[in-house]
């Protein structure tokens, strides 16, 4: 048979599709090598040298959504502290979860004296449910001033997953943001969230973050991705199949950017 769509047995289409995404991915790797070394953004060398604080819902919050900023401040000489709203309660588990959620943080480079996990009855661990914003605005500001933070990290409008507890973390932030209750010179930092597509490309949403406005903007190298991935496998009893997928191809834990409130 000639060779015409069909080239040497194969159909060209997937063919070129397949030289396609092997080009992108070595245009990434190349952009992943030279952004992990430099992070960029106009409040990245800020976040550097800033007395940082993670603000999670949940133990698991810390490796799945947030190892990128955590191993670049790391990474920078910072030491960052995780202030995690919940115990992750919602299936009784929660003495369970935060024995690993230290072991995940301490593979994330944080000491357990850097680790505060917040077991209030009002702030359960629930998909559906809100958390009242003025009490959890009170115990993260309390964190705040007590510790001297001057840089908050926590997830945006859209909550990554969309969890309503997740929102919730961004609203008390931007009701203490908006109402000018922050300490002087603390800034808020929100994790961009993106659609399910680019959610899940993994390296290959490095090009198009590089080239979209942020912030900060913070990309792991090969190795510090592995380290993310051993910090999630830390949480055994969150490990069902969808999130062993999710460590593998979720851009999450490879990049984070990152808005100023």
């Amino acid at each position: 048979m000639a060779a015409g769509w069909w080239g040497w047995g194969l159909p060209v289409l997937p063919v070129l599709v397949l030289v396609l995404v092997l080009v992108l991915l070595g245009g990434a790797r190349r952009l992943r090598r030279h952004f992990a070394a430099a992070p960029r953004g106009s409040a990245a060398g800020e976040a550097a040298g800033a007395r940082a604080l993670v603000l999670t819902a949940h133990p698991d919050d810390e490796a799945m959504f947030f190892a990128p900023t955590l191993l670049a401040l790391g990474r920078a000489g910072g030491r960052p502290a995780v202030l995690c709203c919940s115990a992750g309660n919602y299936y009784n588990q929660g003495e369970i979860r935060k024995k690993e959620l230290e072991q995940s943080c301490s593979l994330l480079g944080i000491p357990a004296s850097n680790v505060i996990v917040v077991d209030h009855r009002d702030l359960p661990d629930n998909p559906s449910v809100e958390w009242d914003t003025q009490l959890l605005a009170a115990f993260v500001l309390k964190h705040i001033e007590d510790n001297n933070i001057n840089l908050v990290v926590s997830f945006d409008a859209g909550g990554v997953s969309g969890h309503a507890n997740h929102i919730s973390l961004y609203t008390a932030l931007r009701y203490l943001h908006s109402e000018q209750k922050l300490p002087e010179g603390c800034r808020v930092l929100v994790l961009e969230s993106v659609n399910l597509f680019r959610k899940y490309l993994s390296v290959l949403d490095v090009p198009l973050s590089c080239l979209l406005p942020s912030d900060a903007l913070f990309i792991l190298t090969e190795e510090e991705t592995e380290q993310a991935r051993r910090a999630m496998r830390c949480h055994r009893s969150q490990l069902l199949w969808f999130r062993r997928v999710y460590m593998l191809f979720s851009r999450y834990m490879v990049i984070n950017s990152l808005r100023l409130l």
